[in-house]
């Protein structure tokens, strides 16, 4: 009976969420389509930042920041308990972002639009803890699976990006159907997907393998950037002793500054860089870092919206620098690279290699996968959501606090005398006693 109960609390979640999440996309497209007739509509950053802001401040504090997050938070720290008022705010305070051109994305939205309905749903029938958890968990699969058309993938991110190194698979059956059903309705409601499919299978090659590895060790640096930038856009923003209201008009005369002094591409969602650089256009080779800049400032200076989007093109662009480096093809390693900063700054490979195959077909899955893992190790023990909980260390060498939240994890190195650092360690030593 447990079964047939989820299986049929899952379709209901899959069917909420994936409406909610249809419905806040349309209204997405209208207004960003509405303001991208203006040629200087970013002008508008600063008093939609400061809207943004004060929504958030005064309505819904949960609804800070790119969504996500704060949803791993509640599911970790207080069984999926959302407040009601973080839906509607958080889809409003988006929409007034991207918009005006802030540099977030939708899916982040769309997974706490999800989460913050199932949570609703759960309270409504008064569920206990344990359920409603679980349902908001199925929430974040299917907000995030109708927005990128990912089903599977959407799934999988759901119960993957909670813990590093730890799946809950007593919700992978009902994380399933609501991601598959969240992406039926939104599918069904007319909200468009991208894709790039591989329709010939791409042969072994050994020279390409080390390239991807090499690229896969290129990505993980990239998201070690994304975190790093964000990071110290926060720590900019909570070192300015000015008044609330003040920090949000900064930000937004700062974007506009770069703006002017780079190009609109780098505002809003930046899907027509995306595809662009998919479909095997040539990038500006420092793309990825202005886009990771423009992130930091919108977030850091009261923009809300989510952080995957932006992730996508930082991804894509750096596979194209990288390809166009290596002359090698754009749109395989946009597409490598697009999932492989996703692996890497969201701790979420597996995820990540699915949507390779979702997105791009199977025959990139071999180089994508590998990349994803690479990137995966090479971010270390850092994240874009700071509240995941670090299940399992990513190396030996490497002693750190298991079941912590991986903003408050220490890493130390921790040499094992037969490992490779190990012995390099110990020789190390016998040459300083020589000398």
């Amino acid at each position: 009976m447990s079964v047939v109960k989820w299986v049929l609390l899952a379709i209901v979640i899959g069917i909420i969420a994936g409406a909610g999440g249809a419905l806040f996309l349309k209204l997405l497209g209208w207004s960003t389509d509405a303001t991208g007739k203006y040629s200087y509509y970013f002008l508008l950053m600063p008093p939609a930042f400061l809207l943004s802001a004060q929504l958030v401040h005064r309505l819904a504090p949960d609804a800070e920041g790119h969504g996500t997050e704060k949803v791993i938070e509640a599911v970790n720290k207080s069984a999926g308990k959302i407040k009601a008022a973080v839906v509607p705010i958080k889809a409003l305070t988006t929409i007034v972002t991207i918009a005006a051109g802030g540099s977030l994305g939708k899916e982040g939205p769309c997974a706490q639009i999800g989460a913050g309905l199932a949570s609703f749903f759960a309270g409504l029938f008064r569920f206990g803890d344990t359920d409603r958890r679980k349902l908001v968990i199925c929430g974040i699969s299917a907000g995030f699976a109708a927005v990128f058309g990912t089903p599977i993938g959407g799934a999988v991110f759901g119960i993957e990006v909670l813990a590093i190194g730890a799946l809950s698979y007593d919700v992978l059956l009902p994380s399933l159907i609501a991601g598959v059903v969240g992406y039926q309705v939104a599918a069904k409601l007319g909200i468009p997907y991208l894709y790039h499919f591989y329709d010939s299978p791409l042969p072994f090659d050994s020279i390409i393998f080390a390239k991807v590895i090499m690229a896969g060790i290129f990505f993980g640096l990239c998201s070690i950037m994304l975190i790093e930038i964000s990071r110290l856009g926060e720590y900019l923003s909570e070192r300015l002793a000015l008044r609330r209201s003040w920090k949000p008009l900064i930000g937004g005369l700062l974007l506009i500054g770069l703006t002017l002094l780079f190009s609109r591409s780098y505002l809003g969602m930046g899907l027509n860089s995306i595809e662009g650089s998919l479909g095997g256009e040539s990038q500006p080779y420092y793309a990825f870092f202005l886009k990771a800049v423009f992130t930091g400032l919108t977030l850091a200076f009261g923009g809300s919206g989510g952080i995957v989007t932006p992730i996508f093109f930082i991804g894509s662009s750096a596979g194209a620098a990288f390809a166009q480096l290596l002359n090698m093809d754009i749109a395989l390693f946009a597409a490598i690279g697009l999932v492989s900063v996703l692996a890497g700054a969201a701790n979420t490979p597996l995820a990540a290699g699915i949507i390779s195959i979702e997105l791009f077909g199977p025959a990139v899955a071999p180089y994508a996968i590998v990349a994803c893992a690479v990137s995966y190790l090479v971010t270390g023990h850092r994240s874009v959501f700071p509240a995941q909980r670090l299940a399992t260390g990513k190396s030996s060498s490497i002693r750190v606090e298991l079941d912590a939240d991986i903003q408050d994890v220490r890493p130390e190195f921790h040499y094992r005398e037969r490992s490779l650092p190990g012995i390099v360690h110990s020789l190390l030593r016998v040459v300083r006693r020589k000398r």
